[in-house]
């Protein structure tokens, strides 16, 4: 069964963040922090675009979880000075569903869909001319009677949003004019982020405080808003409502979330290797089997920032526990693995 419900550290949304990440997103370019050559690009694309009096192309957002591409759309609206509608895949069920979404936009909108990859394949039919013509083609009776007619649309922009480029179907990805990947963040960008945010909850932290935050929290906005709460909350009843770098050392160990941002089911799956198969290699579903977790879960959820840490490695065998890896537990890598 995945656990990821009960990690505090996942990037995927959860319901606790609904409310916080609208309270805490920035508005403009201005504040908002990191992914400097995809401001750079964007700020280019809209003068332009305002210049001529067009809409955007049409943007493809792709990278990890949590990482602000709901926030960068929200303030491209902002910046363009238009309205923007904003769905998910998932949501979208029927191709009806999705003509009604187009034909309620306002001439320069911006429609937003997040999760774009979910879509099913009928409903990337409806947008091909709807990002090319902005038009859509209904299809009238059925069999020999059956007529096309074609409803012309406002012209808008469509910014999709995707954590799994690869799913998306070539005609889909070719009508983006705009394609722009968001990179993890580095520990003093989000240092900044993590002042900020606690600027806006009007809760008061020091500079190692929000170090320490920064330093666990996976390189993901998300997450470090998430522990900046939740480090809030221990600071307000334990302490005396300031978080300084000791408190911060102190909630995050309660919350078993070490200094690189390792929970107690990373560390599981670390040891585990480590312990019963001498650091690898060792097969997914041995590994699935031995910390008592789902394959997707090992490989999608756990092991892409085991790897982007350098702690493990994927070898033709099987998985193998690196020397940074061992040396994180504090223990000496057998035979210079």
């Amino acid at each position: 069964m995945i656990k990821i419900e009960r990690r505090i550290i996942t990037s995927d949304l959860r319901q606790e963040d609904f409310e916080s990440e609208v309270k805490l997103r920035p508005q403009s370019f201005d504040k908002y922090i990191g992914q400097q050559k995809v401001k750079a690009s964007m700020k280019v694309y809209i003068q332009a675009a305002k210049q001529r009096g067009e809409p955007l192309d049409h943007i493809l957002l792709y990278g990890p979880p949590g990482l602000g591409k709901t926030t960068l759309s929200n303030i491209i609206a902002n910046e363009m000075g238009v309205g923007i509608k904003i769905t998910s895949g998932p949501a979208v069920e029927r191709a009806g569903d999705m003509a009604a979404i187009l034909n309620s936009l306002n001439e320069g909108d911006i429609l937003f869909i997040d999760e774009i990859h979910r879509l099913n394949r009928q409903i990337e039919e409806v947008l091909y001319s709807a990002m090319e013509d902005f038009a859509l083609d209904i299809v009238i009776g059925k069999g020999p009677a059956a007529k096309s007619i074609r409803v012309d649309l406002p012209k808008f922009t469509l910014i999709g949003a995707t954590t799994r480029i690869g799913l998306l179907t070539n005609p889909l990805r070719d009508r983006f004019g705009v394609i722009s990947r968001l990179e993890m963040y580095n520990t003093q960008e989000l240092k900044e982020i993590i002042l900020q945010s606690a600027n806006a909850l009007k809760t008061e932290i020091s500079d190692a405080g929000a170090q320490e935050l920064a330093r666990r929290s996976r390189g993901t906005p998300r997450i470090a808003n998430r522990l900046l709460k939740r480090v809030r909350d221990f600071a307000q009843v334990r302490y005396d409502g300031v978080i300084s770098d000791e408190v911060a050392k102190t909630t995050l160990d309660i919350l078993e979330v070490d200094k690189r941002g390792l929970d107690n089911v990373d560390r599981d799956v670390l040891l585990t290797m480590i312990k019963k198969f001498a650091g690898g290699p060792v097969g997914l579903d041995t590994l699935a089997a031995s910390v008592n977790e789902e394959k997707d879960a090992i490989e999608e959820v756990y092991e892409p920032y085991l790897i982007q840490l350098g702690f493990i490695k994927r070898t033709p065998r099987g998985r193998v526990v690196t020397e940074l890896g061992y040396r994180h537990f504090g223990f000496e890598a057998p035979g210079g693995n």
